[in-house]
């Protein structure tokens, strides 16, 4: 399975997020499972792609040519895509990935999530988005997609596209429905 992994690029965040995406990573390698991702040589990127290595695992980096001609590709990218754009990437993310997992991030973690669930709503794919909510860390937005669904802003319950795993076992329950 081609599990796209979509996280931070930065450094300075909770050092347990650290330590969760390497069990992750790990484990994710040790299944036999390939992953996609940013290809950049910091924060959770470069932690998940590094774990991922280092337990013989395949790492597939979708980088923007930006982040190449700036030096940030990761050592860990054992197959590098290069595309022009953020826009070019998810698309990529999207082809080449089979179910989706986000972990802590940012601006540009959220517009990959809802990139992907938006493309499922519409019937472009059926590919699982799960959110590690590491810590709790996505309860703000679960309780803002609760909000849109109890509004009738959703068609349909927002959980048909974005799951929502607390730890790794239930990534595992997750991915063994694959």
């Amino acid at each position: 399975m081609k599990i796209c992994i979509f996280c931070s690029a930065n450094e300075q965040i909770d050092p347990d997020f650290f330590a969760l995406t390497e069990e992750l990573g790990r484990w994710v390698a040790q299944q036999g499972h390939t992953i996609v991702y940013g290809g950049v040589n910091c924060g959770l990127m470069e932690c998940v792609a590094k774990a991922s290595h280092e337990a013989g695992g395949m790492n597939i980096g979708v980088i923007p040519q930006i982040v190449e001609k700036g030096g940030r590709v990761s050592e860990y990218v054992d197959v590098d895509i290069l595309c022009d754009n953020l826009s070019d990437r998810k698309q990529l993310m999207e082809d080449k990935s089979d179910v989706f997992i986000a972990l802590p991030g940012g601006i540009g973690t959220l517009d990959e999530v809802f990139t992907i669930a938006s493309s499922a709503t519409i019937g472009y794919h059926q590919k699982r988005v799960i959110l590690y909510n590491m810590k709790g860390f996505w309860d703000k937005l679960i309780a803002m997609l609760d909000d849109l669904q109890a509004k009738g802003l959703t068609r349909r319950p927002w959980r048909t596209y974005i799951e929502v795993a607390n730890n790794l076992d239930e990534i595992k329950d997750f991915l063994a429905q694959e």
